[in-house]
């Protein structure tokens, strides 16, 4: 590890009770070092063309030939990805496990004649190739005959314990707001008071995501970017999931003030669509687009939620694998050799100036938060010295768990790291310098 020179720079921090402020669970901050995993939406939807089934696709529509989700697995791990989250059910209500509570599942399917077990399959590779596992399930169900009923609350709850149990350990069961008619033509009042007590009880240590949380909050868009500034902060009283949700913008941010921390997950899928259709092949966006993307997530303190959709097969196509393998190339060039790096003690405070080994071109700076104990930084300078002078000057907001900043790139030799304004004594984590590929540069 290379020597480094701190010099301490503090002004206009505010002094703020820090216990007023919100602070992660264990569970929240175990979660919050994932960083970066996949979503694998599959179903009926990958073999109909469709985004959003109908609800009375034939069961034995589903048939991946040769799925192997072993290959998902390896394949997440070629690309540096933390976990895998399965779209265990989707809107059309098609169960990729053989659910005692509905008739629409993998066991009707012409797959391993009716023996199958996507959810297994998954839950035991990711074991084997120690990546963590989640679940997506749909709360609508278009197929179920009790929804919108008072009894389907009975079915969902049953659905989340069969899954836990069977299938568990989750790091995370993500919910979405979605509430359209079903087979009677009726809507569902969604119980989402108990569902939240049942996961609480059943799965303690799994965080939970949707709209409002409780552990996660959605980032109020699919393009994978995070506010800038990103608060993990929000106010969720008066709120509900799905239509009386906070508006967009409140998601997208944060609420600076906020009095729970929900911090933000940003998903987005590898191709234009979220379930696999071959016409998109051509489609997947490419190792620098999702470069950028990682930028605008993880760079501002979120988690990267990428979807990669299997295949008819039930395999990764090979247009995405390639896809992943460079991005994650572009992030190890890109990250594993800093000008200069310092990890400092949770309790360290106050801003810190870098010497560096000798004078270097820098286009990139990395800033980490202790947020164990909460977010307190608001606002902060870097500047930029060679032989003593500034020759660049860089205003940055929040930070959080990880704060990525790029920059038009200066011949430096030292950089100075000021705290200009927080809610608390401040507490920098980490700290490094880069020189990146410029044409990697979100500017």
């Amino acid at each position: 590890m290379m020597k480094v020179y701190l010099a301490i720079l503090l002004f206009g921090c505010a002094t703020v009770d820090a216990r007023s402020q919100p602070v992660p669970s264990p569970r929240q901050l175990k979660w919050q070092e994932n960083e970066f995993y996949l979503f694998a939406h599959f179903g009926p939807n990958t073999f109909t063309d469709l985004e959003w089934g109908k609800g009375s696709e034939t069961e034995e529509i589903f048939n991946p030939t040769k799925l192997d989700c072993g290959q998902w697995c390896r394949t997440a791990k070629a690309a540096g990805a933390s976990g895998i989250i399965l779209t265990a059910k989707h809107h059309d209500g098609f169960c990729l496990w053989p659910s005692k509570y509905s008739n629409h599942t993998i066991a009707k399917s012409k797959w391993k004649g009716g023996k199958g077990d996507v959810l297994r399959e998954l839950s035991d590779s990711c074991r084997k190739y120690g990546l963590k596992f989640g679940v997506y399930l749909s709360p609508w169900d278009r197929n179920h005959p009790l929804y919108g009923t008072r009894a389907y609350n009975d079915i969902y709850v049953n659905m989340m314990k069969e899954i836990v149990r069977n299938y568990g350990p989750l790091f995370e069961f993500w919910w979405d707001g979605a509430n359209g008619e079903g087979p009677n033509g009726k809507k569902q009042v969604y119980d989402w008071h108990r569902f939240e007590q049942t996961l609480r009880t059943v799965a303690p240590s799994t965080v939970v995501f949707s709209d409002i949380g409780p552990d996660i909050r959605w980032v109020g868009n699919e393009n994978g970017a995070a506010g800038d500034p990103d608060w993990c902060s929000l106010d969720t009283a008066g709120f509900t999931r799905g239509n009386g949700a906070p508006p967009t913008d409140t998601l997208n941010h944060g609420n600076e003030n906020g009095k729970n921390w929900i911090p933000a997950e940003c998903d987005v899928s590898i191709r234009p669509g979220w379930f696999y259709h071959q016409n998109e092949d051509e489609k997947v966006k490419s190792p620098n687009v999702l470069f950028q993307i990682y930028l605008k997530s993880v760079g501002r303190g979120a988690s990267l939620l990428l979807n990669v959709p299997p295949d008819r097969r039930g395999q990764f196509n090979e247009h995405d694998i390639q896809s992943l393998i460079g991005f994650r190339k572009l992030r190890e060039e890109s990250f594993d050799h800093p000008v200069a790096h310092a990890n400092f003690g949770a309790a360290y405070s106050g801003p810190y100036a870098v010497k560096f080994p000798k004078a270097s071109t820098v286009n990139c700076v990395m800033l980490r938060e202790a947020v164990q104990a909460g977010q307190k930084i608001e606002s902060f300078m870097i500047n930029l010295k060679l032989n003593g002078r500034v020759v660049k000057k860089i205003d940055g907001l929040s930070v959080g768990r990880k704060r990525i900043l790029t920059f038009n790139e200066a011949q430096a030799d030292s950089a100075e790291i000021s705290i200009t304004r927080s809610k608390a004594d401040p507490s920098i984590r980490e700290l490094a310098i880069y020189h990146i590929n410029n044409q990697l540069v979100g500017l």
